[in-house]
């Protein structure tokens, strides 16, 4: 990410109050769009809002891939790559694709608004 990016991201992630739109689209293409505070992780702004969809079996300790979701691919450069743990739990997940990640570890800052996932056939 360039310099100028960089700082215009770190401001955006910064907005008091800040609600950002998250949209989860289910297998069968249902969409459930909903507020989010800022600094909740995206699986557990679905699982306080009763999203189907996401598990999340472990609690979101990046422990069980139960909260797996697909970012849409507008916005899979728009946050930050899955880090090792991450990327190790992903190994479990059915039909990973190159746009998987956990939720538990998608973080909600005010630059995501308008972020789009989708939830899988299956978490098992």
């Amino acid at each position: 990410m360039h310099l100028t990016n960089q700082l215009q991201h770190n401001q955006l992630q910064q907005v008091p109050g800040a609600m950002p739109k998250i949209t989860y689209i289910s297998n069968a293409g249902e969409e459930h769009t909903i507020d989010v505070s800022v600094g909740m992780t995206v699986m557990r702004a679905a699982i306080a809002n009763n999203i189907p969809g996401i598990d999340a079996d472990c609690g979101g300790s990046c422990a069980c891939a139960t909260c797996h979701v697909y970012v849409d691919p507008a916005w899979v450069e728009r946050v930050k790559p899955a880090d090792p743990t991450e990327a190790d739990m992903l190994d479990f997940v059915l039909d990973r694709q190159p746009n998987s990640r956990l939720s538990c570890q998608l973080e909600v800052t005010a630059a995501l608004d308008g972020f789009v996932v989708r939830t899988p056939a299956s978490q098992h």
